[in-house]
């Protein structure tokens, strides 16, 4: 029970640190958003930094076990594979996936006065790019350590874009992504 509680923390933790930002991620918001009775969030998480080490910790277990539902789909494909697994992950993380991923350029932006928030980062993204340049490689890709980097970087800025840059008012749907997830799995491995 102990651990759910705390994982309803964070999750709602993520949810309130993407809808208002690292200054109105506050403890009481937090209960707010859970539901919970006054002072839950503060008991599993005493400061504002174990808040966001909290957000962190969700987002590193999403990102985590959609990668792990994710590998099996690529290991025994070929480009064409890459591309529509590409699409479909663009698109869930600029629509239904949203909110997780604001929540993402939020902690990025709370890890540049961090540094033992940007080490986290740092190791939930060495992970993240390890595991895609594994499929690159089962998929024949040329140093797919590097890849995988410039893979990860491309991803994160057209999401970037889509969710919070100048074609964030623009439509979403699954085609937006078509074209550039073929593009981007193109580059990948050749």
């Amino acid at each position: 029970m102990d651990t759910d509680r705390r994982r309803l923390v964070a999750r709602h933790a993520l949810e309130v640190l993407a809808a208002e930002g690292a200054r109105g991620l506050t403890h009481r918001a937090v209960d707010q958003a859970a539901g919970l009775p006054a002072g839950s969030t503060s008991y599993y998480h005493r400061t504002r930094a174990a808040l966001l080490d909290a957000c962190l910790d969700d987002l590193v277990r999403q990102d985590e076990a959609e990668i792990a539902a994710m590998t099996p789909l690529l290991r025994a494909g070929d480009e064409a594979s890459l591309a529509a697994v590409l699409a479909d992950v663009l698109h869930r993380w600029a629509t239904t996936d949203r909110t997780r991923q604001l929540g993402r350029y939020e902690l990025f932006l709370a890890a540049l006065r961090r540094p033992e928030l940007a080490r986290a980062l740092h190791e939930g993204g060495t992970a993240v790019r390890a595991a895609v340049a594994e499929v690159l490689s089962d998929l024949g890709a040329p140093d797919p350590r590097q890849r995988a980097d410039w893979l990860v970087a491309a991803l994160d800025g057209v999401l970037f874009e889509r969710i919070a840059g100048a074609r964030s008012a623009e439509p979403v749907d699954r085609d937006t992504f078509t074209d550039v997830a073929r593009w981007l799995a193109r580059a990948a491995l050749a």
